[in-house]
């Protein structure tokens, strides 16, 4: 097709030397991050339920509620344990390894479909992206199954049926959602059997569109295995709750389709791109020896705008936290496709890339001037190390004390195989750290001897959106959103003296002693430094 680029296999050489290029590179870059204990929903559901599996053999939960994911990282994770040992510097290099066979999985589709240049650049800036970068060596399920997705897609391109099916199988073994993937595309290729577009697009083989719909078998075994042995389908009735009952309301599903075009087109400076993409638009396509640079196949764009349609409006209805790791399978398309639509009309696309890799990198540090999650660029960093040297002093200087504090610091303190503590403390856990709770757990002094308050997000500076009223409602009402009483306000609340506190750009944590304690004592703990 003229002026436009198609399917080809990409050389095995080639790619057998990407992989552990990609792989040393994300070492490297993640080398300082590798000795991190583990973070929030690692802490809560990942790494116990990939223990647990490492122990007992059972792919349900034991130690932890089970919330229904398939177990495929989980298995993977638990295998890497078995082979070098537990600990966290082993299970980001796993997962690091995991990273890198989703670039790769990424450079070979991207090569598939469009030119060299294109396809390294957007390797390149896929690796850069504050939440790819972030998600890398964590140990969470949503990069693994973007990866299987776009190997999946890689064979989807080249016309390999068996191929595609059996990545897609694998994709939807890693997370539920990856079967979105095979959805959309067979949304897709039905559409383009109508007589209104066939004539512009190859049609479809039939027995290569049903195969699509083939990741369905062993989701629902999975769902069905699950069900045999916990009672529920979809996890946990609080888990379900949580992610379908509770985020159904028609205003919250306008809402989070609004963020997740933003996650999509604009989160963490994604926006320099796909803005310089849409400027490139109106220029001509650039010549090379008299014919035009070709453009990825609109049937192939095609297919990549139904993955990310279906991924926006799905995940605006289900799924009770807005995640932008949650959108992993898309973003890396848009990336694709703006890329080269840079390579194809801007002469000097190389410094419009430039520019972009350095917003991305800025972003890795600095934190944009709305509400984000923790994971989603380096952030993640500073509340594990506040959390460390918050615990270490409690375990060090109240080490038989009952500490008050909420999820996840109750999982730190009671799990020592999370890195922060060496041995379990006693825990009296409430929900958050709003005035409210701590105000009952003020009534109930008698039931613990520390406090440990942190913040559970951050809070800019000159936020956006703060004077806007009504997004704060909104907020409240359908995303759960709650403001954490600061430290010196809880020890006021809960009658208290604030002995330990810190902070890191915009988050902190403090360490509250009870009063009876503090007089009960010689002498009173002091922050360090006094």
């Amino acid at each position: 097709m003229t002026g436009e680029a198609r399917g080809s296999q990409p050389r095995g050489v080639a790619s057998a030397l990407v992989f552990p290029m990609l792989l040393v590179a994300l070492f490297l870059a993640h080398a300082p991050l590798l000795r991190l204990p583990y973070f929030w929903d690692e802490a809560g559901y990942y790494i116990p339920a990939a223990r647990d599996l490492l122990l007992t053999g059972s792919v349900i939960p034991q130690t932890t509620i089970s919330n229904a994911h398939p177990p495929l990282v989980m298995a993977y994770l638990a295998l890497c344990w078995k082979l070098a040992g537990f600990a966290p510097e082993v299970t980001r290099t796993a997962m690091l390894v995991v990273a890198a066979f989703t670039l790769l999985g990424l450079f070979r589709l991207a090569r598939c479909i469009a030119s060299l240049e294109v396809a390294a650049v957007s390797t390149l800036l896929t690796g850069l992206y504050p939440v790819f970068f972030a998600q890398s060596s964590l140990a969470h399920v949503d990069l693994a199954a973007a990866g299987l997705i776009f190997w999946g897609l890689g064979a989807y391109v080249r016309d390999e049926s068996k191929a595609t099916v059996f990545w897609f199988c694998l994709a939807v073994l890693a997370k539920e959602t990856a079967i979105l993937v095979p959805v959309a595309l067979f949304a897709w290729e039905l559409s383009r059997r109508s007589a209104a577009v066939s004539a512009a697009f190859r049609r479809p083989k039939a027995g290569a569109t049903a195969r699509l719909l083939t990741p369905i078998i062993p989701l629902s075994l999975w769902y069905a295995y699950h069900y045999h042995r916990t009672g529920f389908v979809f996890g946990n009735p609080e888990f379900f709750r949580y992610n379908v009952e509770a985020t159904l309301h028609p205003v919250r599903i306008l809402l989070a389709c609004l963020l997740r075009l933003w996650q999509t087109v604009g989160y963490m400076n994604l926006s320099l791109l796909t803005l310089a993409a849409l400027l490139a638009m109106w220029l001509p396509p650039l010549m090379d020896e008299g014919q035009e640079r070709p453009r990825i196949a609109l049937d192939i764009q095609f297919a990549f705008f139904s993955i990310v349609v279906m991924h926006v409006l799905a995940l605006s209805v289900i799924g009770g936290a807005v995640l932008a790791r949650y959108m992993l399978p898309v973003v890396p398309l848009v990336i694709v496709v703006c890329v080269s639509t840079l390579w194809r009309r801007v002469g000097r696309w190389a410094g419009v890339v430039l520019i972009v890799a350095l917003g991305f990198i800025a972003g890795l540090f600095v934190n944009p001037p709305y509400g984000f999650s923790l994971e989603d660029n380096l952030a993640y960093r500073d509340y594990i190390v506040l959390h460390q040297h918050a615990e270490q002093y409690l375990e060090a200087r109240h080490p038989n004390s009952r500490v008050l504090t909420a999820w996840p610091a109750s999982d730190e303190l009671t799990h020592s195989y999370l890195g922060y503590v060496t041995r379990p403390m006693r825990v009296v856990r409430i929900e958050n750290f709003t005035a409210e709770q701590i105000a009952l757990a003020s009534e109930l002094r008698s039931g613990f001897d520390m406090a440990l308050v942190f913040s559970s997000k951050l809070e800019p500076s000159h936020p956006v959106f703060e004077r806007w009223k009504l997004w704060q409602e909104w907020k409240r009402q359908y995303f759960g959103y709650y403001r954490d009483v600061p430290p010196a306000a809880a020890a006021q609340l809960l009658g208290g003296r604030l002995v330990y506190t810190e902070a890191r750009k915009g988050q902190w944590v403090g360490v509250i002693e009870m009063e009876r304690e503090y007089e009960a004592k010689a002498s009173g703990s002091t922050h360090p430094g006094e």
